[in-house]
């Protein structure tokens, strides 16, 4: 049996990924897990938020939500360049904008328009392989603790040796803390509830979908717990290589 927290999943050297599929592909992550996308503009220090909404490969072109804060508007309308940065399962995912972008509504809701870029870099920096879980067998988790009022429940999004990526339905940021360990969270796993703790990472939450996102790493596991973790990991990486093997992409 591989490990698949072996040194193959460690880090490697940056890539710049230039084939349209490519660059397709790990866009459609960003976009399908929800991952925040940073900005910066050229020459100037504040940073924005934004996410992607929807891309188009007939017009070449992908649906930026609306930054934030929304003075970015500024810059995009002087036709300013700028960086987009974001991370998924410990890879780093950046590309520029160098062309205007278009400012429009998307279902009611401001949003841009912009090129889909020609070349995107990438960089896993992540020692431990971290695998995205299928939306169509999400594990329900939930998240207890002295520092919480009632526990809080929610849904895995993916999950690594170290740590996890949680969805929790409505705003519930306020009541979580960067930093904060939590004594008790429990992932209903196929094979059984795995329960530990936690220590808060970072949380998010996205008032267009109405939902938190929050990143947990685990604190102080013990040998049973590391073991249902691995053995889980492992069964979705395995999966995972099976559904990479029928030619999808």
């Amino acid at each position: 049996m591989s490990n698949p927290f072996s040194e193959d999943d460690g880090p490697q050297p940056p890539k710049v990924l230039k084939a349209p599929v490519e660059i397709v592909a790990n866009l459609r992550q960003l976009q399908q897990h929800h991952d925040p996308l940073v900005i910066t503009f050229h020459e100037r220090s504040q940073r924005f938020q934004s996410y992607l909404i929807e891309i188009d490969r007939d017009k070449n072109r992908l649906i930026l939500d609306e930054m934030i804060p929304n003075n970015a508007e500024r810059f995009l309308q002087n036709g300013e360049p700028f960086n987009i940065e974001a991370f998924h399962e410990g890879v780093r995912v950046a590309w520029q904008c160098l062309q205007p972008v278009q400012i429009d509504e998307h279902q009611g809701a401001r949003c841009y328009y912009s090129s889909i870029p020609e070349e995107v870099h990438y960089y896993q920096r992540r020692n431990a392989y971290r695998a995205p879980i299928k939306q169509s067998e999400l594990v329900k988790i939930e998240l207890a603790g002295a520092k919480l009022r009632s526990p809080i429940t929610g849904q895995l999004l993916d999950i690594s040796a170290t740590g996890c990526k949680l969805r929790l339905p409505g705003n519930v940021a306020g009541s979580l803390h960067s930093g904060q360990v939590y004594e008790r969270f429990t992932a209903q796993l196929p094979f059984g509830a795995m329960i530990t703790a936690v220590e808060l990472r970072h949380v998010e939450y996205a008032e267009n979908l109405d939902t938190t996102f929050a990143g947990v790493r685990f604190h102080r596991m013990s040998g049973l717990e590391q073991r249902q973790v691995e053995r889980f990991v492992y069964q979705l990486q395995r999966d995972a290589r099976r559904f990479d093997s029928d030619g999808l992409f």
